[in-house]
């Protein structure tokens, strides 16, 4: 029970890493605040929680929207108390985006809103409860492109995980001295809805696949395992970091294939 009498917001919490996180933390004994867009997504993973025993709410926020954020923070306080983790982890990414010269304004608009815009935020209200509670843990998902270039471009979706890294490096050197940790975890390519969608053929698959040197996509579980280590007390000594959770790909060279 690593996160007992702890009090977690995770945004995007509907699917994906999100979805992972929150189940895995009410396990460990948060009460979880599911927060996000999807309305239906997020109350089956509230219910999900409540029918495996454990304490979960949702509430519905647009992470673009400052007035869905500030609600979504206050609504956590009023819920349970206080607040101790706060998992700006919602983002999108346009399956058409591309390079430079074909990304539309409209989607370099919505992806910085809410991959970057919205983890801003989330920051911005959820620090002062962290204050309250007299200090937490918050981790931001940023994304091993934030690292590596590709020549198979997302550029929307890479400019914003860059933005949410550069962030996370500020926030935690700001509030390092008001027990207040800030981490970026940065996961590698992922079996998820979000990046199956834009590998829509096995040709793109393979791709990817070619360039980790462990020869999978990880799984959402795994990401939840490591935000665990960030929320908990586990990391006390953790802040500003780089989380990188990529089967190696960033370590690579050349792979093992």
């Amino acid at each position: 029970m690593r996160l007992k009498d702890k009090v977690a917001l995770i945004t995007g919490g509907s699917s994906g890493i999100g979805k992972a996180s929150a189940m895995l933390f009410a396990k460990e004994g948060a009460k979880v605040v599911v927060a996000d867009v999807n309305e239906a997504g997020a109350t089956e993973t509230v219910r999900e929680i409540k029918a495996a025993g454990f304490e979960a709410a949702f509430v519905k926020a647009d992470v673009s929207k400052a007035a869905d954020c500030e609600n979504m923070v206050k609504f956590a306080e009023a819920t349970y108390g206080k607040l101790n983790i706060l998992f700006n982890n919602a983002g999108i990414m346009d399956s058409n985006d591309d390079n430079a010269e074909s990304t539309s304004e409209e989607t370099w608009d919505l992806t910085m809103n809410i991959n970057a815009k919205g983890v801003f935020l989330g920051c911005k209200y959820g620090i002062p409860a962290l204050k309250r509670a007299g200090g937490g843990s918050i981790i931001n998902t940023a994304s091993f492109v934030a690292i590596l270039g590709a020549a198979t471009p997302q550029v929307a979706y890479t400019a914003s995980k860059g933005a949410v890294l550069s962030l996370t490096r500020e926030l935690a050197v700001i509030h390092a001295r008001e027990n207040i940790r800030v981490n970026a975890l940065c996961p590698g390519p992922l079996k998820t809805e979000l990046l199956m969608k834009f590998l829509n053929t096995e040709e793109k698959k393979q791709r990817r696949l070619v360039h980790i040197p462990m020869g999978r996509f990880g799984e959402s579980e795994e990401m939840a395992k490591s935000a665990l280590f960030l929320a908990c007390d586990d990391s006390s000594y953790v802040t500003g970091t780089e989380f990188l959770v990529d089967g190696g790909i960033t370590a690579a060279y050349v792979t093992p294939q």
